[in-house]
């Protein structure tokens, strides 16, 4: 067996259960009530075959900038928040919370983000999360990451990567020294258990996002042109992943890791280089 296919059987057979159900459009899209999912991370419906569930799939398995990928310096343009007009609203009071059945993801109703990239404007259009992160930071994989999605009218799209680490809550000492959990994060995933099942939805308390503000613009991004992480995996997408993290404790993330179960892609080859699926095949 030639190693790319070994390196393809291993990816296959290394993920761990899903205890969330998976499924369901792109995370662009809202699911339909009671829509039956179209793509998931296991099996026949996973990520090494989403290129046979439609036509539209193909690019999963012939793009040559997919996502996500390792982040490493040679494959990223490093730039300042400043450079992009970040803009998220202080408090939020309209947000719902929904499960996808791929991801859980935040909308919010009136108040809205923006940014700002090669002065074209784009507006946020939701955030979710995946599980473990999606990118690898310089061949470090963390727990979670969120991706907030822009889009523009005529339906460019930009994503800002946030990774999600762990906090250890049970030393004061601990918490002393180091970052605190998020509080916008740990009043969201406060009600992730009552949007356990599929196709199910609540409302947020009100947020407070500026936290995220301010961590996001006290940093840098490290910018690439890539593509979605889900079906139908469209390029052009620009990616805006953060050098902040964010925190959460333990035990909401084991609340969390308990609903979403796992939703990552692999990891994709360098941005401008063959498909690893069209390798296998060739």
């Amino acid at each position: 067996m030639s190693p790319i296919n070994q390196l393809i059987l291993l990816l296959a057979a290394s993920v761990t259960p899903a205890l969330g159900f998976c499924g369901g459009h792109t995370h662009l899209d809202r699911r339909d009530e009671g829509e039956v999912p179209e793509f998931g991370y296991f099996g026949t419906k996973g990520p090494l075959l989403w290129n046979k569930l439609a036509t539209a799939n193909a690019v999963c398995s012939t793009g040559t900038r997919q996502s996500p990928i390792n982040m490493v310096p040679e494959v990223f343009k490093l730039i300042d928040a400043k450079d992009i007009k970040l803009t998220l609203p202080g408090n939020v009071d309209d947000a719902m919370f929904e499960n996808l059945g791929t991801t859980v993801e935040v909308v919010m109703k009136d108040k809205k983000g923006t940014i700002t990239l090669d002065k074209v404007d784009y507006t946020l259009k939701q955030f979710h999360f995946h599980h473990p992160s999606e990118h690898v930071d310089n061949g470090v994989s963390l727990p979670m990451e969120m991706h907030m999605v822009f889009t523009t009218e005529e339906a460019q799209v930009a994503v800002i990567g946030v990774y999600v680490d762990i906090i250890d809550t049970s030393s004061i000492m601990r918490l002393a020294r180091r970052a605190r959990p998020s509080k916008m994060l740990e009043t969201i995933f406060a009600s992730v258990e009552d949007i356990a099942k599929a196709d199910s939805e609540t409302e947020l308390p009100k947020l407070n996002m500026s936290e995220l503000s301010k961590l996001l613009l006290a940093g840098k991004f490290q910018s690439y042109p890539g593509s979605l992480t889900t079906p139908p995996c469209s390029e052009g997408v620009s990616w805006l992943v953060s050098t902040q993290k964010l925190m959460l404790s333990q035990k909401t993330f084991v609340k969390v890791r308990d609903v979403i179960g796992f939703n990552s892609r692999y990891p994709q080859n360098t941005p401008g280089e063959a498909n690893l699926l069209s390798m296998v095949t060739a």
